[in-house]
């Protein structure tokens, strides 16, 4: 076998000399602080039993999906689902994909063309970064959540290009990595002022906003004003998958040109099940309002412990302690998780120098015992 090559080395060895060596790890039993399992879905024992029933009723026992969605593997399971999503959040349409990831990929890869222009908060997750370094539009970030510097980027940009060039704009609802969300009303109706597309991936927000956990778009109210919405199940549902909510029309544009919904094996029946059991199970749980308890709880403690000032602005389930320093943040996590807590650091380069931080995922199932400890071991360190 030849020798590892040199530069790939290099790479590895600078990541261990910086101490940010990505690593796989095993569950680790603590008290949960860092899943996107927001809601306990992922460990939902009726969930689990009425999927496995709903799949033999339907006499849906086939393991694999058998091909593409445009070849064989559009099982019957895929339309109802559609259907059921698309009623759900309010939308035209919907289409599923087989994670969020390949979500946006297949859609910043296709839907903006050349010569069109896209604007991304600097912040954006980096599967959107991917699909819009994929696209042949020319694209410029924005200050995070900062609608002025978007404006004048919007204004600078449109004197200079030409006619009939399409606009995208693109956030997150809820920030993966801050927890905290832009002015979307205003940012909706600034799209709409102009006729720009707003693009939003909800992926932090379903199962935690809104009634039933529609998610933020819905709850605000406008979600007629957003072009395309991204939704990813492997967070707050708890099982895989995710769907673009759009109109008829996009749907069926993206089926004839995103790529990473055409070359790929669909999902089996049993995911794109699970989804459909756990839209149900939306409707009826109270895991939702405990949450919301336990993310007030969460910063009505912060102030108490005054250590506020150290946290980033949320009303998400994802509350982040900025601690600056790889080596600083690391060893701290280490304490707390000696202490029985799974909190995790999240470093640089995952985010910028100095902004290395302590990300907390609160779940419906911790407990406020819990959540007032973890706090109180933080405050010995900050």
């Amino acid at each position: 076998m030849k020798s590892f090559p040199k530069k790939l080395q290099q790479k590895l060895d600078k990541r261990k000399t910086d101490n940010v060596l990505r690593q796989l790890g095993t569950p680790s039993g603590l008290v949960d602080f860092s899943s996107n399992d927001y809601i306990g879905f992922s460990k939902n024992e009726t969930l689990f039993k009425d999927t496995h029933k709903y799949l033999v009723a339907q006499k849906l026992t086939q393991n694999g999906a058998t091909g593409s969605r445009l070849l064989t593997g559009n099982h019957t399971l895929y339309n109802t689902v559609e259907k059921q999503i698309s009623n759900f959040h309010n939308s035209e349409n919907a289409l599923l994909f087989n994670s969020g990831y390949d979500a946006n990929l297949g859609f910043f890869s296709s839907v903006p063309q050349r010569g069109d222009i896209i604007f991304y908060d600097e912040y954006i997750h980096a599967s959107i970064r991917d699909g819009i370094t994929m696209s042949n539009a020319k694209s410029y970030k924005f200050k995070h959540n900062d609608l002025d510097h978007l404006n004048t980027k919007c204004q600078a940009e449109r004197s200079r290009s030409p006619e009939g060039a399409t606009i995208y704009i693109v956030t997150e609802s809820v920030f993966s990595m801050d927890g905290d969300t832009p002015n979307l009303k205003a940012l909706a109706n600034f799209c709409t002022s102009n006729n720009y597309y707003l693009i939003v991936d909800e992926a932090h927000a379903i199962g935690v906003f809104g009634d039933y956990g529609v998610g933020l778009t819905q709850q605000l109210n406008i979600e007629t004003q957003v072009f395309a919405r991204i939704i990813t199940f492997g967070k707050a549902l708890g099982c895989h998958g995710a769907a673009i909510l759009s109109s008829t029309l996009l749907k069926d544009y993206l089926t004839n040109f995103s790529r990473s919904l055409i070359y790929t094996s669909g999902l089996p029946p049993h995911s794109v099940a699970t989804i459909k059991l756990a839209y149900n199970l939306l409707l009826e749980t109270d895991a939702i309002a405990t949450l919301q308890r336990n993310i007030s709880f969460f910063k009505s403690q912060l102030q108490t412990l005054q250590l506020q000032q150290h946290f980033i602005d949320s009303d998400s389930a994802i509350q982040c302690c900025i601690i600056p320093g790889n080596i600083t943040v690391k060893t701290i996590a280490r304490n707390i998780q000696n202490a029985g807590f799974n909190v995790k650091p999240i470093l640089s380069p995952t985010v910028p120098k100095e902004q290395e931080r302590l990300r907390f995922c609160l779940h419906s199932y911790n407990s406020e015992a819990e959540i007032t400890t973890v706090l109180s071991i933080l405050s010995t360190f900050v």
